[in-house]
């Protein structure tokens, strides 16, 4: 068990806690920040124990990268079946470009549905 020191605040005693140290190289992107921020607003709980054992940037980091492969995957997946290739974009990219933001957006709303907001 850990020794736990206290401050005297007037008449209390107040325990000196900190909170575990994070990785301190860790930098989060869209997807880590987006569950960071669905975590911290609909599962407080998880949120809060994984910040006081300090795990909660790592999480947010693997959730991340599971994220990034996911859409990267999606996005080449539907590129393929619907026929959007370098061609296209050669021969009419008002139409490419048009394609592949639709194909971005479903791939973003998937990777949200599965990964992000669960």
């Amino acid at each position: 068990m850990k020794n736990i020191t206290y401050r005297q605040v007037n008449d209390y005693m107040i325990p000196n806690l900190t909170l575990p140290p994070e990785e301190a190289n860790i930098t989060l992107g869209k997807w880590g920040m987006l569950h960071k921020d669905y975590l911290l607003k609909h599962k407080k709980i998880l949120f809060t124990t994984l910040l006081t054992q300090g795990k909660l940037y790592q999480h947010c980091a693997e959730v991340e990268n599971q994220a990034r492969d996911m859409f990267d995957t999606l996005v080449n997946q539907m590129k393929e079946a619907e026929g959007v290739t370098e061609k296209l974009q050669e021969e009419n990219q008002m139409a490419w470009v048009a394609q592949m933001n639709n194909i971005r957006s479903r791939a973003t709303e998937i990777v949200n549905h599965e990964i992000i907001y669960s």
